[in-house]
């Protein structure tokens, strides 16, 4: 996985990112910078971005490719992609994917209860913003 700092986002892909998760959605989803098959695979275009870890939690190693997969699936929620009812299973990939990255599990499950708590909103679509065109 690589990424690069940025402005406005914390972070961006700088390549192609895949991971097969422990659950799949019924149908294949392909937004502009996130794919989700339906055998699991999650794959993140170049150029994907994300802010990292929410809340208390630092962007440390072992929660980085935790937080990008977990924005994602959350980013398909609000864009009406992916089913909120997934939430739960977005968030314990989050668990998974930070005790497979090195955090000891009592950390991650705080993490993971950090989000079943707080981020219920982060799945509800946005209102949607203006476009503006210049002739």
């Amino acid at each position: 996985m690589k990424y690069r700092k940025l402005k406005g986002w914390k972070y961006q892909m700088v390549e192609p990112f895949a991971i097969t998760l422990c659950f799949a959605p019924p149908s294949n989803i392909t937004s502009e910078f996130i794919r989700l098959d339906i055998k699991g695979e999650l794959t993140l275009k170049q150029y994907y971005a994300w802010d990292g870890a929410s809340g208390p939690c630092p962007d440390t190693p072992n929660i980085m490719k935790g937080s990008l997969v977990h924005d994602a699936l959350y980013q398909l929620m609000r864009l009406g992609f992916l089913s909120s009812s997934y939430r739960k299973q977005a968030d314990m990939e989050l668990r998974r994917i930070c005790v497979e990255s090195g955090m000891n599990k009592i950390c991650a499950g705080l993490v993971y209860w950090g989000c079943r708590v707080f981020c219920g909103l982060a799945t509800w679509p946005r209102p949607k913003t203006p476009i503006y065109r210049i002739p």
